[in-house]
């Protein structure tokens, strides 16, 4: 803590004669695990072996049958306070991966926390190392645990394939399957699961797939002060259980005792430290209050540590080491909200965008950025890793997307000198599935819907197999209120060429002017050509959507398909995929399919909507169809605004 905290601490609390309580962060990361780690675990009949805890191992060959284990974490996490009426948060990430050895496999693992570290005897089988019959059901247990079930042992297990959550019990009091979901837990493949708790609802998350999340209150079941970790079992039927990565971020609240010891100590300081440190708290105010009123994003700090899945803060100085003071070497790429440049954090490969200061991105889009995509895990979705803002200049850093963005392979720009390979058929029939697959979770697999509102091809990009990645968050908007299906914007928000023709009328984002984004997008992926003429605003009709339109009337649809493939796809998917995108960006948002139906027909397992040969005139207001299914977050009723001003990206 610097002087000018310390002197601010004292003089609030000899002022308020109060208590000081502490909110600390209780946080831990294990990418993997090396046998160095056992020192800063307890292991009971768990090993740390083949860099991963092997919860049940298999020790040299031995039999691991009617075996338990447990392994956490070696200091206590404080998970509420009586005293103090406060309850803490926690975020936990972590790889397992179970692999069955004898038929029928099981049972399964869990992820614990437990008020008492050592295991439970005669905790193998059903048990899962949780609790034993003697404790099952039993206040004394002390226990909650997310289970990872690999087998029906109960009539009240709903299969040998779920996810449940236990409280002082082996009974859950909620079971979802992941059958439903794809998911296989003894498919001997490494799969990540998220647990997060907010102080009042418990949710989990597996393969990036919500599984539940409800409203629940730890501390009506455990004890102030508990252990985080894994136990697991196994029966007659073997398996290996194992926890390959793990990490955990957690609002820690301390004791308070040294707290208390703390202000009466200074307490009887004399009373002209207290007048000097009164003149020295008042000067350094003073010069904050000059400072603040100078600052271009006043507020903005506060704003993203409120949200409470914001990402980790950088200083300004970790982030110049780690592109070599944004050496002009390690630029990435540059465009108007400023330059991007390749860094290296904690021997890992990131990207750094540095805003400029003359950016059309501002306070807004940045706090948008960071604590939406913050709260966001999707294989699809780009990773943002952190945050800085010093000296007037905002900073973002990304996961390292060692193919860049998706524009440069589409799109051939003699100008530019670009020589990049083309995109097979088949890796574009891929990007444009990770896509969809994005967009669903964000309309329908999140808590809250979230429109990305600026859909194209420079926002989605590629890793090192060409997946796509949706990123750029800087216009997104949360749908807060249930029931609710647009948001209002002042201000039009978007890139001209890729906004459904109702933007520019209503002034509102709904999930049908992203689908009509993503349309535009798949004809350019399809066709390598630019959406169109980006200096008439709202041209509709220059548009590479009218363009195929009109190919599509005279039946040669296929004559739009990029000369780049050279006739090398499949003919039917192709014409599939173009007239995929001919609903998406239909010009009554009525007509537009869903997501979740984009994907049905991605897959082939439905066919495409069918359009009419001529494109419909655009009419508003639009005429709604009899009904319109998964129509949740959807546009309805929207009666016009006035026009409003185009902000370009």
């Amino acid at each position: 803590m610097c002087f000018s905290q310390v002197v601010k601490s004292l003089f609030l609390l000899v002022l308020l004669g109060g208590t000081l309580t502490q909110v600390g962060c209780f946080s831990f990361k294990y990418p993997a695990f090396k046998n160095e780690n056992g020192s800063q675990l307890i292991m009971i009949n768990s090993s740390i072996q083949l860099d991963a805890i092997q919860v049940t191992p298999d020790a040299s060959g031995a039999s691991i049958a009617n075996y338990s284990g447990r392994a956490f974490y070696k200091e206590p996490f404080r998970l509420w306070s009586k005293s103090k009426g406060l309850t803490a948060n926690f975020n936990t990430t972590f790889v397992l991966n179970i692999s069955p050895r004898t038929p029928p496999g099981g049972e399964g693992l869990s992820f614990i926390l437990a008020a008492d570290a050592t295991l439970p005897q005669n905790s193998e089988g059903q048990w899962l190392g949780i609790v034993n019959a003697s404790t099952n059901g039993s206040s004394q247990a002390n226990v909650m645990a997310v289970e990872f079930d690999t087998r029906k042992s109960y009539q009240e297990d709903i299969d040998d394939n779920h996810v449940g959550l236990d409280v002082n019990s082996i009974y859950s009091i909620k079971q979802v399957s992941l059958t439903n979901l794809g998911i296989n837990l003894s498919s001997e493949s490494d799969i990540t699961a998220t647990v997060q708790y907010d102080g009042k609802n418990m949710t989990v998350y597996v393969a990036s797939k919500l599984v539940f999340s409800l409203p629940f209150n730890l501390s009506h079941y455990l004890l102030e002060e508990v252990f985080v970790g894994f136990s697991a079992s196994t029966s007659n039927g073997t398996e290996l259980n194992c926890i390959r990565s793990w990490e955990f971020y957690g609002s820690d609240i301390d004791d308070g005792d040294d707290d208390l010891e703390f202000l009466w100590l200074w307490i009887t300081v004399s009373a002209a430290v207290l007048v000097l440190s009164g003149i020295v708290f008042y000067l350094y105010w003073q010069r904050k209050q000059v400072l603040y009123a100078d600052d271009p994003y006043p507020g903005l700090e506060d704003q993203i540590k409120g949200s409470s899945m914001a990402p980790q803060k950088f200083k300004l100085k970790e982030l110049r080491k780690a592109t070599a003071n944004f050496n002009h070497k390690n630029k990435l790429g540059k465009g108007g909200f400023g330059t991007v440049y390749k860094g290296l954090l904690a021997n890992k490969e990131v990207a750094i965008k540095r805003n400029s200061k003359n950016s059309s991105q501002g306070k807004q889009e940045f706090i948008a950025e960071v604590t939406t995509i913050g709260s966001l895990h999707h294989k699809n979705l780009v990773r943002l890793i952190g945050w800085c803002y010093e000296r007037r200049e905002l900073f973002l850093v990304y996961e390292f997307m060692p193919n860049g963005s998706l524009d440069k392979f589409i799109f051939d720009d003699e100008k530019l000198g670009m020589e990049e390979p083309t995109l097979t058929w088949e890796k574009r029939h891929i990007i444009i599935h990770g896509v969809a697959e994005a967009l669903d979770y964000l309309h329908n697999g999140c808590e809250k819907t979230v429109l990305h509102r600026d859909i194209k091809a420079s926002n989605i990009m590629l890793d090192s197999e060409f997946n796509a990645r949706l990123g750029d968050f800087g216009l997104a908007r949360t749908i807060q209120q249930r029931g609710k299906t647009h948001h209002s914007t002042i201000e039009i928000a978007g890139t001209p060429g890729y906004m459904a023709p109702e933007t520019f009328l209503i002034s509102r984002a709904t999930v049908e002017t992203d689908v009509y984004s993503f349309g535009v997008l798949v004809l350019e992926v399809l066709c390598g050509r630019k959406p169109g003429n980006q200096i008439e605003e709202n041209d509709y009709n220059s548009s590479i959507v009218y363009w195929l339109w009109e190919l599509h009337k005279k039946g040669r649809i296929l004559d739009a398909v990029d000369l780049r493939l050279n006739k090398e796809f499949d003919e039917e998917g192709m014409s599939c995929m173009l007239v995929l995108a001919l609903a998406c960006c239909h010009p009554n948002p009525h007509q537009r399919p869903s997501m979740k139906t984009v994907l049905q027909v991605l897959t082939r397992e439905v066919p495409p909507p069918l359009v009419p040969m001529e494109r419909p005139a655009f009419v508003w207001p639009a005429m709604p169809p009899s009904f319109k299914e998964d129509s949740g977050n959807s546009l309805s009723k929207s009666q016009l605004s006035p026009f409003t001003e185009l902000s370009g990206r």
